[in-house]
C-alpha cells in the first residue's frame, strides 16, 4: 500500500499538484492513523494532507480511483437468467449470424457469460495499441478508442443490433427482448469502462515513473492550451501585468511632461540669431491613445479576449478613451458594461451574457453592423484593434469595410493568436485582412499580448 501511495503522489506531482516531502509524510502518518479499510476515510485522509488548493481537488478526484480501485466491472451472467426456451432461441439466432461471428464469437460469449477481460488480455491489447509509449493524461481518450477497436467492441455494437432483430423475427417477446438488450448493453458498458480504467491507470503509473517536468512560465503557455487552473492563475497575473505596464506608461508620461529636447527644431528656430541657440525647442509630449476594440468571442478565442479586455481596462487611466465591441455572429457593444463595473466583474458579465452557441463566427456581418451604427466613432486619432484569428466560416469578409476603417482612423492593428503558416487555411481570411492592417501582432500567449498592448501605449 505504501508503494502505491508513493506512485499516486508522484502522479499528482506530474499532473501539476505541488506536494512537498513533508506533506507526503503527513499523508503516510494520516493513513496510518485513520486506516485504509474504509475507502471514504482513506480518501479523506489523503486529500486533507495532499491538497492545499481547491483548484487541485478535481485532479485528486480524477487520479484517486486510477490507483485505488480493483478495475473489476460488475458484469452479470446473462445466460443464467434466461429460460431454456430463450437460451435455445438465442443459440439458434447466433447460428443464423455465423457469417458475422468468425472474429467476434468469443467476445459475444464473454458478454453473455459476464466475463471481464483478464489482466493479460488488457496488457496485450494495450501493447498492440501503443499504450506503453503514453505518459500524458490527455492521450487517454485516444488510447481508449484504439483498445476498444482491438477488443472488437465497435464491431460488436453492430452485431448486437443484428442479433436482437433476428430474435424478434423468431418470435421472442418484446418484454424479453428489452430485458436481454438492457443486460447486454450493461455488460458492454462494463467492458468499456474496464478498458477506460486500465488506460487511465497505465498512463497514471507511467506519469509517476518519470520525473516531474518543469512547468513553463504561464506567461509563455499558448492561450489555446491553458487548463482551467491555468486560466484562474492567469487572471491574477493579468492584474500584476497591468500594474507593471501602468508604471512603465506613467514613467513615459513623466519624461515627456515638458517634451523631449529637439536639436533640429532648435537650430531652425534660432537661425534668426545667426545660428546661436537662444530658444530651446521640444518635441510634443506623449499622447494617450484612443482605442476601438473589436474582439472575436467565439469558442476558440474566449479566454484570450477575456485577458485583453481585462488588461486594457485595468489600464484605462493610460487611455484617452476606449470603445469595445465583441462579436460571434453579430456585433455587440460592451463599452457601457466595462465603464460601469470593475474590469474583472465587467468581463465576467460579458462572458456570461454572450455564451458560445449553435451560431458560427461571422466577422463580415459584424463589420457591416459596425459601419451602420458605430463608424462615426473612428476619427484621425483612433487606433482600431481587431483581436481574432480572421476565421469567418466562409462568409463574406467585407474587406471593403476593413479598408474604410483603416482609412478613417490613425491606424488599424490586428492581434492574431494564430501563426502565419495557419493563415489562409480552411476558412481563414487572415491574409486578406492583414492587407488592410498597419501592423499585425502575433499574440499566442499572455506575454506577447502584454508586449503588444505596451507598444500601443508607447506609441500613443
Amino acid at each position: 500500500m505504501q508503494n502505491r501511495m508513493i506512485e499516486f503522489i508522484r502522479a499528482l506531482r506530474a499532473a501539476g499538484v505541488r506536494i512537498s516531502l513533508a506533506e507526503s509524510q503527513d499523508a503516510m502518518f494520516g493513513v496510518d492513523h485513520a486506516g485504509a479499510r474504509d475507502a471514504l476515510t482513506f480518501k479523506s485522509a489523503m486529500k486533507a494532507t495532499l491538497v492545499k488548493d481547491r483548484r487541485h481537488q478535481p485532479v485528486f478526484d480524477y487520479f484517486f480511483p486510477l490507483f485505488f480501485s480493483n478495475n473489476r466491472p460488475p458484469l452479470q451472467n446473462i445466460l443464467e437468467q434466461l429460460s431454456d426456451e430463450q437460451q435455445e432461441m438465442l443459440a439458434e439466432a447466433q447460428r443464423a449470424l455465423t457469417g458475422d461471428l468468425d472474429a467476434l464469437r468469443e467476445l459475444l460469449r464473454r458478454l453473455l457469460e459476464g466475463r471481464e477481460f483478464s489482466d493479460e488480455e488488457l496488457r496485450q491489447m494495450g501493447d498492440a495499441s501503443g499504450l506503453p509509449a503514453g505518459d500524458e493524461m490527455y492521450m487517454r481518450s485516444w488510447f481508449e478508442r484504439r483498445m476498444s477497436r482491438q477488443a472488437g467492441l465497435s464491431q460488436l455494437e453492430r452485431l448486437l443490433d443484428d442479433l436482437l432483430e433476428e430474435l424478434a423475427a423468431m418470435g421472442m417477446s418484446e418484454e424479453a427482448l428489452a430485458e436481454l438488450e438492457e443486460m447486454l448493453r450493461e455488460n458492454m458498458q462494463g467492458l468499456s469502462e474496464q478498458i477506460s480504467n486500465y488506460v487511465g491507470s497505465s498512463l497514471a503509473e507511467q506519469m509517476a515513473e518519470r520525473e516531474p517536468r518543469e512547468r513553463p512560465d504561464l506567461l509563455d503557455v499558448p492561450l489555446q492550451r491553458l487548463s482551467s487552473g491555468d486560466i484562474e492563475d492567469l487572471r491574477d497575473e493579468v492584474r500584476r501585468l497591468a500594474a507593471r505596464l501602468r508604471t512603465r506608461a506613467a514613467l513615459r508620461q513623466k519624461r515627456a511632461k515638458a517634451g523631449r529636447f529637439d536639436p533640429r527644431r532648435t537650430f531652425r528656430k534660432n537661425m534668426r540669431y545667426g545660428g546661436v541657440p537662444m530658444e530651446a525647442q521640444f518635441r510634443k509630449r506623449h499622447k494617450k491613445p484612443s482605442l476601438i476594440l473589436v474582439c472575436d468571442l467565439s469558442t476558440s478565442m474566449r479566454y484570450a479576449v477575456e485577458f485583453l479586455l481585462t488588461l486594457v481596462y485595468e489600464l484605462s487611466d493610460q487611455v484617452r478613451r476606449a470603445h469595445s465591441f465583441i462579436f460571434i455572429h453579430d456585433l455587440v457593444d460592451v463599452s457601457t458594461t466595462l465603464a460601469e463595473l470593475p474590469p474583472r466583474k465587467a468581463v465576467a458579465r460579458i462572458m456570461a451574457e454572450n455564451p458560445p452557441g449553435y451560431y458560427s463566427t461571422d466577422l463580415g456581418n459584424s463589420l457591416n453592423s459596425f459601419r451602420q451604427a458605430h463608424m462615426r466613432l473612428i476619427d484621425s486619432r483612433s487606433t482600431v484593434i481587431f483581436f481574432g484569428d480572421g476565421r469567418n466560416n466562409y462568409n463574406d469578409p467585407r474587406l471593403d469595410i476593413a479598408r474604410e476603417m483603416q482609412r478613417k482612423g490613425r491606424r488599424l492593428i490586428w492581434f492574431c493568436p494564430e501563426s502565419r503558416r495557419q493563415w489562409g487555411t480552411g476558412d481563414s481570411d487572415m491574409w486578406e485582412y492583414s492587407m488592410y492592417a498597419d501592423h499585425v501582432f502575433l499574440v499566442m500567449n499572455l506575454r506577447q499580448l502584454a508586449e503588444a498592448v505596451d507598444r500601443i501605449l508607447a506609441d500613443g
